[in-house]
């Protein structure tokens, strides 16, 4: 139980090993989507090929734009190239690797239903049967009729009629099942050929500037997050004033019901730091958007910067005073 709790504790602090089990879980999704899904071939001309390639390649379109949604990097990464640049310069090599990982991770469950189609061949016989050369197979390289090409299209449908009692239908399906076999094992050894060498020889490059991008999207990502616990615990604060004010000028009420107020102890933690009107709080969020506080952690240099950029709001780093309202 204490494993599967470590475990449970490494993904919630981690966000790209968050991504990474969302993303492991959207390729299994979309083979169980896959094998879940009644397959059936129109069988007419113009028919199969719209259904085969759609089958093959709509369901990944909306496996990658899910993948965009559910990874928060990718509205992370459009609010860094969108931002002002105000107090803090973008970094476009950050903005570049965080696209990349936001792509890499959304293209999984897309490639995996890709090879999973084309390892099956069902689509590929759907959508290709009409365009096999008759004259490879004996059943119909001897049919002289005019519907010979309407009876390719028919293959997929081994039930059909016109084609159950065919000898050379199987022969076709199993044609055109290695041919997306071999397409499908040829993109997955091309697949696994480009990781093997993308690992190998990622150590013989200078990791400098990757170390740099790296550092910088965590920063952005945990910056985010801080920014948005820090938020939780400041409205909350204000909420609890706003009420406990509220509730005050309501004093002979209170008593008439004999309602105790319980105010909050000293000793407990007060988020307001000076931030106590509706106007303050809004100039600091635009102030936040609008002109990021430089990454520095100099705490004169802070002071400086706060100030002269949030007078209205008087911001003072002081952790260790608190202003009530």
């Amino acid at each position: 139980m204490d494993k599967f709790k470590m475990v449970f504790q490494y993904f919630q602090s981690n966000s790209e090993s968050v991504m990474n089990g969302i993303c492991g879980i959207l390729a299994l999704a979309s083979v169980k989507i896959y094998n879940s899904l009644d397959f059936n071939c129109p069988c007419l001309p113009k028919y199969n090929m719209i259904y085969g390639m759609g089958i093959m390649f709509v369901p990944p379109v909306a496996l990658f734009l899910v993948g965009l949604i559910v990874n928060r990097q990718s509205v992370i990464m459009i609010e860094e190239w969108q931002r002002p640049t105000g107090n803090r310069r973008k970094d476009l090599a950050v903005v570049r690797y965080m696209c990349s990982s936001v792509l890499q991770r959304a293209m999984v469950a897309p490639v995996v239903w890709i090879l999973t189609t084309l390892l099956d061949g069902n689509c590929f016989v759907c959508a290709f049967s009409g365009s096999v050369d008759p004259e490879k197979f004996p059943g119909f390289a001897n049919d002289s009729s005019p519907e010979l090409q309407f009876l390719l299209y028919k293959v997929p449908c081994k039930e059909d009629v016109l084609i159950r009692n065919n000898t050379s239908r199987k022969a076709v399906s199993r044609y055109l099942k290695c041919w997306s076999q071999a397409i499908g094992w040829g993109i997955l050894l091309l697949l696994i050929i480009l990781a093997f060498l993308a690992r190998s020889l990622k150590p013989c490059f200078d990791q400098t500037v990757f170390l740099q991008t790296r550092y910088w999207s965590n920063y952005i990502d945990i910056e985010q997050k801080i920014f948005d616990e820090t938020c939780c615990e400041h409205a909350r604060d204000f909420a609890h004033k706003c009420i406990l004010y509220f509730f005050e000028n309501m004093h002979h009420e209170m008593k008439a019901g004999h309602f105790t107020l319980k105010k909050k102890n000293e000793d407990e933690v007060d988020h307001l730091r000076g931030i106590t009107d509706h106007e303050q709080v809004n100039n600091l969020l635009k102030s936040w958007y609008q002109s990021k506080p430089p990454l520095c952690v100099n705490l004169p240099t802070l002071r400086q910067h706060v100030k002269a950029k949030n007078g209205t709001c008087n911001m003072e780093v002081n952790a260790d005073k608190h202003t009530d309202v």
